[in-house]
């Protein structure tokens, strides 16, 4: 247990996400793990400390501050803080360029490690067997279902099988036959020695720096989300991986390191008690895989938690309980539900180029309409490059390139490029857009919709059923 990444994990406790369920799964980790020691006696270091995220920038605060405000209506506390108070909150903080920040006073830390252990202690006292060091070699179906699982030890019939294999759950769904599209990157951070005076702080994020600061007994463990990330194990994940550690790429850190001595001053003295370089695993829209499986009836993947497993694990093992349960989501699960993947973003290739982008934009500005830049171009309609020659603007969705809008003849006149430019304000495709809705209302327009999904309903009851989910009259 814990041998992959767990053990190694910062132990950030964050709740606020970027939708109401996928907050509440959040929520529902933290009340679970404040209440994990006194129901198993496995000390977790579990606290409440509030977490400060401060942005640099006008877009970074407004990011934040409609956090804030959706925080409210999730039923989270939130505080919108001035530089001044961000200050008092933080009082380490070189406050130069702090535009503002956020607050949130029951976001909290732990040791991750010892959460699992005490997981899987109540687990124990309740009836389970936790099996180690077993090898699983093959999963067995029949019929399109899951019959069980072979191991070095022998075959376990199993009605339900759960691939949480971590970073090594894309190797375990082949196994199934199953894709889990996810790809392991090279996650760095550094802890300091014991700082004298430190007080006890709130977790502290500075995005716009690509830093997150934590914490601890004295010392200070700060990490990073990097622009440009290092993909790791495009081979496959050793089977002897365990406990290990990756070799150190100081060169890659040290950008990171530099800005962080100039917000956190106190670093500059400090000694480094350890430079850690150790593996995440990362899905290619940031988002982690949950739910059964579209081809295999239930085999159930909980996997790929982009960094925030800790904070999402509680939340998730109790959606998925209840999914298995009653055969149905117990709430929309839509934003992690693997059946959004496509069959090719489990493609080595298209992974390992993604992933490079994928671990950055955790800490990125998350404006409206953002599209990926990495592994583009994999689909494309039979109209791609007539579209793209009338101006388009092309978006990534499932793979496909699709045209968002397009660049009227005059601007691109003016030396104007099809390309997005982003803000939280109207976007400079704005004025475009309304002239295209303008010309379908009020005359003519034509959609390529070579990208969506297409469905033939036969048989002798196809007009009742169509009848019942089209939202026009098909009974012509």
């Amino acid at each position: 247990l814990t041998s992959g990444t767990t053990w190694h994990a910062a132990g950030l406790i964050g709740q606020l996400r970027a939708t109401y369920n996928m907050t509440r799964l959040a929520k529902y980790s933290a009340e679970l793990y404040d209440r994990l020691e006194a129901e198993t006696g496995v000390a977790t270091g579990y606290r409440k400390c509030g977490s400060l995220a401060v942005a640099l920038t006008a877009d970074r605060f407004e990011e934040l501050r409609r956090g804030a405000a959706m925080a409210g209506t999730f039923g989270l506390e939130a505080h919108v803080l001035s530089t001044a108070e961000c200050l008092e909150r933080y009082p380490l903080l070189n406050a130069d360029g702090v535009v503002g920040g956020v607050f949130l006073p029951t976001d909290g830390q732990a040791d991750p490690a010892n959460i699992a252990l005490g997981l899987a202690k109540g687990a124990r006292q309740r009836g389970a067997t936790i099996l180690e060091s077993v090898k699983v070699t093959g999963v067995t179906t029949r019929d399109g279902r899951v019959t069980g699982v072979e191991t070095e030890c022998g075959p376990v019939a199993a009605e339900y099988v759960v691939n949480c294999a971590g970073m090594w759950g894309r190797e375990v769904g082949r196994m199934a036959g199953v894709d889990v599209p996810l790809q392991a990157c090279e996650h760095f951070y550094v802890v300091t020695e014991p700082i004298a005076g430190l007080p006890r702080l709130p977790v502290l994020r500075v995005p716009d720096e690509c830093a997150y600061y934590k914490e601890d007994a004295g010392k200070i463990l700060l990490g990073c989300f990097e622009p440009v990330a290092k993909p790791w194990g495009m081979d496959g994940i050793p089977e002897d991986f365990c406990f290990d550690q990756l070799p150190e790429d100081f060169g890659h850190f040290e950008p990171i390191l530099e800005q962080a001595i100039n917000r956190f001053p106190a670093l500059e003295n400090a000694g480094i008690h350890t430079f850690f370089n150790g593996p995440e695993s990362f899905t290619p829209d940031d988002r982690y895989l949950l739910g059964e499986a579209p081809n295999l009836r239930n085999f159930y993947v909980a996997a790929g938690f982009n960094s925030i497993g800790i904070q999402s694990a509680g939340g998730a093992g109790k959606a998925l309980a209840e999914w298995m349960d009653a055969d149905e989501p117990p709430m929309d699960l839509g934003d992690v539900d693997i059946r959004r993947m496509q069959p090719f973003q489990a493609n080595k290739t298209y992974l390992v180029a993604r992933a490079r982008e994928a671990l950055g934009l955790l800490y990125a500005d998350h404006f409206p309409y953002r599209q990926v830049a990495t592994a583009r171009g994999v689909r494309s309609s039979p109209l791609h490059e007539r579209l793209a020659a009338r101006g388009a603007c092309f978006g990534e969705t499932a793979g496909w390139e699709r045209a968002n809008w397009f660049l009227p003849s005059e601007a691109a006149a003016r030396g104007e490029v099809p390309e997005y430019r982003y803000s939280w304000g109207r976007q400079n495709w704005f004025d475009y857009s309304a002239a295209e809705h303008r010309a379908v209302r009020e005359a003519c327009g034509l959609f390529d919709l070579s990208s969506f999904a297409k469905f033939r309903v036969e048989g002798p009851d196809a007009e009742a059923l169509l009848q019942l989910v089209s939202a026009n009259d098909v009974a012509v």
